[in-house]
C-alpha cells in the first residue's frame, strides 16, 4: 500500500521544461499586432528610432506605427544678420511711413520665429547672404544639447519631413516645436487654437495682461500695471463690473494690444499650416495632425476630412511671406477687466478672441452662433473654465480683411 502511494506522489510531481537555448529570444513568441500596441504607445519618433536598431523584425515593424509623436529640438542658425544687412535694414526702417512702424509694432516680435519656422519642415535652403536657418530633430543615437555644440561635433539634424518618410501608415500625428513663435512679456498670458482645412476653419484666441495665482500674497494687494489699457487707480470699474467694456480700453491701449494678439496668432497659425504641405501631401493616410509648441501657446488642429480638402483645394498662399492666406474675417470678442476661475486663478484684462471666415454659408453662421462648444472646447483646463465664463459676457462683433 505504502508503494503505491509513493508511486502517486511521484507521477504528480511537474518538472519545468529544460531551457533549450541561451540565445532563444522571447519576442519571437509575441504577435506583431501586440508588438505594434506597444510601439503605439511609445509614439515619440526618437524612441521608436532606437527601437529599429534592436532586430530585424523591429526594423520591418515600426515603419507600420500609427501613432507618432515628432519633437522638435532645435532651431539651428548659421547667422540671423550680417552687419551689412543689419546697417542697410535700420536705414531704410528711417524712411519708412508710421504705418510701417505700426506694422513692425505687431510683428516685431514675431518674425524672427517666422523665419526659422520657414525651414522646419524641409530640405535646408540658404538664404542669399549664406545664412540659414531650419528646426530638427536630433539623429536618434545623439544626446541633447545646444544647437552649436551639436554642429561642432558633427552630429546629424534631420527635418520632420526626412524623420517620417520611412513611416508608411501614420494615421495621428503630433509635432512638438520647442517653443511658441510669439514673444509675448513675462507674466502675459496668450494662447491659441485654430483649425485649418485648405484655408482656415476657425481660432480662438485666450489672452490676459496678467495671471495671478493663489497664494500667500492676495490678489488685491497686487498692483495692476495698466498694461491691458486701465489704470492702476481705476477700481471702480473692476468692482462695478456689468458686462461692458469701459472707456479705457479704447483710449488706453487696450484695444490696440487685443488687435496684436490676434494679427499675431493668425500669422503663427497660417504660417504652420503653409509648412505641413509636405507631410500632408506624403501621408495619405493621416486622419489626425496636431502642430503645437512645448510652450502650450498655439495649437494647430486639422482632422481626417480638413486634410483631404487640402489635398484636393490647393491652399493660397500670401504673397508677403510664406503662410497661408488668412481670409476676410467676422470676430466675437470678450472682455473682463478681472476675471476669477473656481481654483482661485485670477486673469487680469481677460480676452477671448473666436473668428470664423466671413465668406460662410448663412446657414452655417446660424449653427454656429448656437453653439458655442467649439469655443469653451479649445482650451484646456483650468483656462477651458475661463472662455465658458467669459461667452456668458456681453458680445463685441469685429470684421477684419484678408492679409
Amino acid at each position: 500500500m505504502s508503494s503505491v502511494r509513493s508511486d502517486l506522489t511521484f507521477s504528480s510531481r511537474v518538472y519545468p521544461e529544460p531551457y533549450s537555448s541561451v540565445d532563444d529570444d522571447h519576442f519571437d513568441r509575441l504577435p506583431d499586432s501586440l508588438l505594434l500596441l506597444v510601439f503605439n504607445k511609445i509614439g515619440d519618433v526618437k524612441a521608436l528610432g532606437r527601437c529599429c536598431v534592436v532586430s530585424r523584425r523591429f526594423h520591418s515593424l515600426v515603419p507600420q506605427v500609427d501613432n507618432v509623436v515628432v519633437r522638435v529640438d532645435c532651431v539651428i542658425s548659421d547667422d540671423d544678420s550680417s552687419p551689412s544687412s543689419a546697417s542697410s535694414s535700420s536705414s531704410s526702417d528711417k524712411s519708412r511711413a508710421p504705418f510701417s512702424a505700426l506694422f513692425r509694432l505687431v510683428l516685431g516680435g514675431i518674425v524672427k520665429p517666422l523665419q526659422a519656422l520657414g525651414q522646419f519642415l524641409g530640405p535646408n535652403r540658404r538664404s542669399p547672404n549664406g545664412s540659414h536657418s531650419a528646426l530638427s530633430v536630433d539623429d536618434p543615437d545623439s544626446s541633447a544639447a545646444d544647437s552649436n555644440s551639436l554642429d561642432q561635433s558633427g552630429v546629424t539634424h534631420h527635418s520632420p519631413t526626412q524623420v517620417l518618410k520611412n513611416f508608411n501608415e501614420i494615421r495621428f500625428l503630433r509635432i512638438e516645436l520647442p517653443s511658441g513663435e510669439l514673444g509675448i512679456d513675462d507674466g502675459v498670458l496668450l494662447k491659441w487654437r485654430a483649425d485649418f482645412g485648405s484655408t482656415l476653419d476657425n481660432c480662438v484666441i485666450l489672452g490676459a495682461s496678467s495671471v495671478i495665482h493663489p497664494g500667500p500674497t492676495k490678489a488685491s494687494l497686487l498692483p495692476d500695471t495698466g498694461s491691458d489699457g486701465l489704470c492702476a487707480t481705476n477700481n471702480a470699474a473692476v468692482t462695478e463690473d456689468n458686462g461692458s467694456i469701459p472707456d479705457s480700453f479704447y483710449t488706453n491701449g487696450g484695444l490696440k494690444l487685443r488687435v496684436v494678439w490676434t494679427i499675431s496668432s493668425l500669422i503663427a497659425a497660417s504660417a504652420r499650416h503653409y509648412l505641413l504641405q509636405p507631410i500632408i501631401s506624403e501621408h495619405k493616410t493621416l486622419d489626425s495632425l496636431v502642430l503645437t509648441d512645448a510652450d502650450g501657446q498655439g495649437v494647430l488642429h486639422m482632422n481626417r476630412d480638413q486634410l483631404e480638402e487640402l489635398r484636393v483645394k490647393p491652399l493660397s498662399a500670401s504673397s508677403a511671406s510664406k503662410r497661408t492666406l488668412v481670409p476676410a474675417l467676422n470676430m466675437r470678442l470678450w472682455y473682463a477687466p478681472q476675471l476669477e476661475l473656481p481654483d482661485g486663478v485670477v486673469l487680469k484684462g481677460a480676452t477671448l478672441v473666436a473668428i470664423r471666415p466671413s465668406e460662410q454659408s448663412l446657414t452655417a453662421k446660424k449653427e454656429v452662433s448656437s453653439d458655442l462648444s467649439w469655443i469653451s472646447t479649445a482650451f484646456e483646463e483650468p483656462y477651458g473654465t475661463a472662455a465658458k465664463m467669459l461667452v456668458k459676457r456681453r458680445t463685441y462683433c469685429l470684421e477684419m480683411n484678408s492679409f
